[in-house]
C-alpha cells in the first residue's frame, strides 16, 4: 500500500456501524461489513453507501468467502479487521451466563483473523470479559491469535469512552493485535476534558415541546444554540431523524418530575440524566431471539420524558446525519449496541499512524 491509498478495513459483527464510522473517519476504507441481523445490515447499508454490507452468520463464513463477497483477491492484503462479538454473556449489567452460545463467537472471530491474515485487528467487548470465568474464554481466544502469528498490545486495557470525548461512562475491553512482522501500535491517549450531557443534547430541548413527535420520527425546524461538541455533530439540513417521543401517562410524568438528576425513578428504575455530568452506560435490550427485552431508557435531565433515539445517538457521538431504524425499539437497540464512533476513531487513528509511519 502506498501513502495515497486508504488502508482497507473489514467489519465483522458490524451492527449499525459504530466501529465502521470511527475507522472511516480516521481514514480507512470500509470495504465490507457483516452482521447476522438484517435490521442492522439494512441500517449499515443506508449509512455506508460506498461499502458493501452483508447478512451473514459468522460461524458459516470463511476467509475465502469474505474475500469473494467483497471482491478482494486472495493475495490482496487486508490492513485491519475490526469487530465486537456479541457480549451479553460476559456483561456485568445483564444476566452473566458463561454458557451463552454467543460467547463462542470470540473463537469464530479469532478463526477469521487467522484465515484473513490482516496486518492488524481490533476486538472490542464489555469490561466483564476481564473478570471471573470470562477470563478463561479471553485467554483461549488469545492463544488462538498467538498460534495464528499475532501479538497484541499489552497490557490489554479497559477503555472508558468518557475519557475519549464521549459524553457517556462506557467501559470496554479493546484488544489491539498485529502480525509479528508489523509495527506495534499503541492505545490512544486519553483526553483531559469530558463532555457533559448538556453539551451533548442541550440544543435538542425543543424535541420535548413538539407534540407532532409523539407520532413522527422526523423533526423539521431549528434547534437551540449548540455547544462546540453539538456543532460538530449537527446536520446541515433542518430535518432530524430519530426524534419520536414516548407518550407517557400522567402518573409517569409525575414520577419523572419528582426524580432528581442522577437518581433512579423507584418504579421504572430509569435513571434521570444529570446535565452537568456524563451519562451512564446506554443499554441495548435484547433481540427477538433472546426475548425482545427493552433496556431501561434514561430520563431527560430537565424534561419529564425518556430521551429520544437521536438524543441517545448524541450521547454515543453519532452525527445527526446518521440514520437508525425508525422504530424506537430497534433504534435504541442499535445505539445501545454500538461502539461510540469517537472512541473507535481514537483507536483507528492510532493504527492509521502506525501504518503510515516511515520505515
Amino acid at each position: 500500500m502506498n501513502n495515497s491509498q486508504k488502508p482497507i478495513a473489514l467489519d465483522l459483527f458490524c451492527g449499525a456501524g459504530g466501529l465502521s464510522l470511527g475507522f472511516k473517519e480516521a481514514g480507512f476504507k470500509i470495504l465490507g461489513a457483516f452482521d447476522f441481523d438484517p435490521i442492522h445490515v439494512e441500517t449499515h447499508t443506508k449509512n455506508f453507501p460506498c461499502s458493501t454490507s452483508f447478512i451473514a452468520d459468522i460461524r458459516t463464513l470463511t476467509g475465502s468467502k469474505v474475500r469473494r463477497k467483497v471482491g478482494l483477491p486472495e493475495i490482496a492484503t487486508v490492513d485491519v479487521v475490526i469487530g465486537g462479538p456479541p457480549c451479553q454473556g460476559f456483561s456485568m449489567i445483564g444476566k452473566r451466563n458463561m454458557n451463552d452460545a454467543r460467547n463462542r463467537l470470540l473463537g469464530e472471530f479469532a478463526r477469521l483473523i487467522r484465515e484473513l491474515s490482516p496486518r492488524y485487528f481490533v476486538m472490542e467487548n464489555v469490561a466483564g470479559l476481564m473478570c471471573g470465568e470470562a477470563r478463561d474464554l479471553l485467554a483461549s481466544c488469545l492463544r488462538d491469535f498467538k498460534a495464528a502469528g499475532y501479538r497484541w498490545v499489552t497490557p490489554i486495557k479497559i477503555l472508558d469512552a468518557a475519557n475519549f470525548g464521549v459524553p457517556q461512562r462506557r467501559k470496554r475491553v479493546v484488544v489491539i493485535g498485529y502480525r509479528r512482522e508489523q509495527k506495534k501500535p499503541q492505545y490512544p491517549a486519553q483526553m483531559t476534558k469530558t463532555v457533559t450531557v448538556k453539551q451533548a443534547i442541550g440544543d435538542l430541548n425543543i424535541l420535548g415541546k413538539k407534540r407532532t413527535l409523539l407520532r413522527s420520527d422526523i423533526y423539521f425546524g431549528s434547534l437551540g444554540r449548540p455547544s462546540r461538541y453539538a456543532r460538530l455533530l449537527r446536520n446541515n439540513t433542518s430535518e432530524l431523524t430519530g426524534c419520536l417521543r414516548t407518550a407517557h401517562s400522567t402518573d409517569v410524568l409525575r414520577r419523572f418530575r419528582a426524580t432528581r438528576p442522577g437518581k433512579a425513578e423507584p418504579i421504572s428504575h430509569f435513571i434521570r440524566l444529570d446535565e452537568r455530568k456524563v451519562a451512564p452506560t446506554l443499554r441495548a435490550g435484547t433481540s427477538k431471539q433472546y426475548g425482545s427485552f427493552t433496556a431501561a431508557r434514561p430520563i431527560h435531565p430537565t424534561q419529564p420524558r425518556c430521551i429520544t433515539v437521536r438524543e441517545a445517538a448524541r450521547l454515543q457521538t453519532f452525527p445527526d446525519w446518521f440514520q437508525f431504524h425508525p422504530t424506537q425499539w430497534h433504534g435504541f437497540r442499535q445505539v445501545g449496541n454500538a461502539v461510540p464512533p469517537k472512541l473507535a476513531r481514537a483507536v483507528a487513528k492510532s493504527i492509521w499512524r502506525t501504518i503510515h509511519e516511515p520505515k
